[in-house]
């Protein structure tokens, strides 16, 4: 009956999707408005309901949200039940889903590149000359000049100075002997004044990145605290993919520099003058939905310390890129000992600009080789100096932590640094912003991965699942990032959403054919894992292995099944009536906190009161 509705709901795809679908099963007929807000303070609400919009302008996010619930359900349905049946041996459920699979296929490939890595040695030509350390060139290879030019475009030309690798000790040995006692003659000095340019705003997954460096956070702990700090009205809007802010912000960016009160000592050479407004902080082309996370201007007071350290983050960022760049000087010194050459880098700040900002922190990092600050060489001097032939071995890759994993999701496996080719990259990502953390609790749920310190190790289930997986389609990070791009094209306007079902629909039903028709009798070994973790803790939980005499009427089951015997477990030849019974004391697959247990007709979860839902029957 009511004449008009105005829709609350969370501004952004999710929240649209979920107030329709509410309005839909309320059978609401009368006009819509939208209200469309960046932060929680009383003048942005009051904003927001003196601008409110037509809902028909959110019809494009509507049906991209529509598109992606559907796309999700269509396929991790249909996958997990098709996996679960085929493979599972009716003792596993094999989850499988849109983005929650590459993520894991990241992961595991990872794991697999270190554990087949095979290190190599070589070896590193060095001189000391006047307490500073000189590298020799070393030439690059035929792959990494044409890799170079192609990156280039083919327009710069790329010199190839140095020396050929050193293939062996001896080699190496016999260089120092050739240039110890002849002078280390200063060939070049070049110098080159630059800016450094303040860090960009945060968007939710840079923000995730750096608590998970800085503080060991979780991306669901971050996302969690972001969120409080929204709702407690002092940082605007969290579930956003820009970092750039709108042009409309900023005439209201010296009141939030005011209210930043525990900011003063930094916000104070601000005031009174006019902020800078740079293409690279404010740019409407970059915004969409919502600008990057900022502070609202709201004073920050009743925050735990965990919201004190992400708050300051966001708020250290924003006085930041008000602030001149950081000016520096780059020193490159070439030398030469018998036409061997010799290189050494250093950076000087000549002006520090935003880097007062984080003063505090960067006493804290360990400056790296770039960073330090070299004596004055002049062209054409000489003198002794100190060889010295330095053994190396190159290094595998690192594990994936939360921080870098949300960096691959973001740019569909890529490791980029440079913020303006992560941009290029974003369309193509897995997830959104607002997803991902959930993506990664959900593999640390199904017993997928598990964390050892910073680091995420895949578990032999999540190893086999991968391995299990033929189907591309399912386990690609780029073409998952293909149908995520399509997924934002919908909401742009420039792709149907009718398409986009019926190639979703397509892709299921070729991998429906494709997994019924193997014959290979590829198999998930849970019930092995199991066992093998009853064979390496015997002691702990002896009683819990050992099984009671049977009832009359079972003895000749019994009697079938006493040929298993569980090797060292305390008691040598102790019947049990199933591999499934190994089971009992074991961590649960589904909730991880409790251990499995036995009831009259099922195997439970010891946290079944709490909510856990597993319960496999007997077999």
């Amino acid at each position: 009956n009511a004449d008009e509705i105005i829709n609350c709901g969370d501004a952004g795809q999710e929240g649209e999707l979920i107030q329709r679908w509410v309005m839909q099963k309320a059978g609401a007929r009368c006009p819509v408005k939208r209200l469309w807000i960046s932060s929680l303070t009383e003048e942005a609400i009051r904003e927001g309901f003196a601008k409110l919009k037509d809902q028909a302008d959110f019809q494009s996010l509507y049906e991209a949200g529509l598109s992606r619930a559907m796309g999700d359900w269509l396929l991790g349905m249909n996958a997990t039940r098709l996996y679960t049946i085929k493979y599972g041996q009716n003792k596993q459920v094999l989850s499988i889903g849109r983005v929650q699979t590459p993520t894991l296929a990241l992961i595991v490939n990872r794991q697999l590149e270190i554990a087949n890595f095979q290190p190599k040695q070589y070896w590193e030509l060095k001189t000391n000359y006047r307490d500073t350390t000189f590298s020799a060139l070393i030439r690059k290879s035929d792959e990494e000049i044409a890799a170079e030019e192609e990156k280039s475009g083919g327009k710069k030309k790329i010199d190839n100075p140095g020396i050929d690798p050193i293939a062996n000790r001896e080699e190496g040995e016999a260089l120092v002997e050739r240039i110890k006692d002849l002078p280390f003659i200063v060939t070049n000095v070049g110098k080159k004044d630059g800016k450094e340019y303040a860090p960009r705003l945060f968007d939710l997954t840079s923000l995730q990145v750096e608590c998970n460096k800085k503080f060991a956070y979780s991306a669901d702990e971050t996302l969690k605290l972001i969120q409080s700090l929204y709702e407690k009205k002092v940082a605007t809007y969290p579930r956003v993919d820009t970092t750039f802010l709108s042009d409309d912000i900023y005439p209201k960016c010296p009141g939030i520099l005011k209210g930043l009160r525990d900011y003063e000592v930094l916000t104070a050479p601000l005031a009174g003058a006019s902020l800078p407004k740079s293409k690279k902080v404010f740019d409407n082309s970059k915004v969409t939905d919502h600008h990057a996370i900022i502070p609202t201007g709201v004073y920050a007071q009743n925050l735990t310390d965990m919201e004190r350290r992400v708050f300051d983050l966001i708020a250290r960022r924003f006085i930041a890129v008000f602030y001149p760049d950081c000016k520096v000087s780059t020193t490159t010194v070439l030398g030469e000992v018998d036409k061997i050459e010799f290189k050494v880098t250093g950076k000087q700040i000549l002006e520090p600009g935003w880097r007062v900002v984080f003063a505090k922190e960067q006493v804290e990092e360990k400056e790296g080789d770039e960073e330090r600050v070299l004596p004055v060489f002049v062209k054409g001097e000489s003198g002794p100096h100190v060889p010295d032939l330095n053994e190396k071995w190159t290094q595998p890759p690192k594990p994936y932590t939360e921080a870098t994993l949300l960096r691959a999701m973001e740019t569909a496996g890529k490791l980029v640094d440079n913020d303006e080719l992560r941009d290029a990259l974003k369309e193509n990502g897995i997830g959104r912003p607002s997803t991902r953390a959930a993506i990664i609790e959900t593999l640390f749920k199904r017993n997928y991965i598990r964390k050892e310190k910073k680091n995420l190790i895949a578990t032999p289930t999540g190893v086999e699942l991968i391995q299990l997986i033929h189907e591309e389609l399912l386990k690609s990070a780029e073409l998952t990032g293909i149908w995520e791009k399509k997924l934002r094209e919908i909401e742009k306007r420039t792709y149907d959403a009718r398409q986009f079902l019926e190639e979703l629909k397509q892709m299921v039903s070729e991998i429906v054919t494709s997994v019924l028709s193997d014959n290979t009798n590829r198999r998930i070994t849970i019930q092995e894992a199991a066992a093998q973790i009853a064979e390496e803790k015997p002691k702990k939980e002896p009683k819990k292995r050992t099984r009671k005499p049977a009832a009359p009427k079972e003895k000749k089951q019994e009697e079938k099944s006493a040929e298993k015997v569980v090797e060292g477990s305390g008691k040598e030849g102790v019947p049990v009536t199933g591999e499934t019974d190994l089971l009992v004391g074991q961590p649960c697959p589904v909730c991880g906190k409790g251990t499995i247990i036995k009831g009259k007709a099922a195997y439970g979860c010891s946290e079944w009161k709490n909510g856990c839902t597993f319960r496999r029957a007997f077999d």
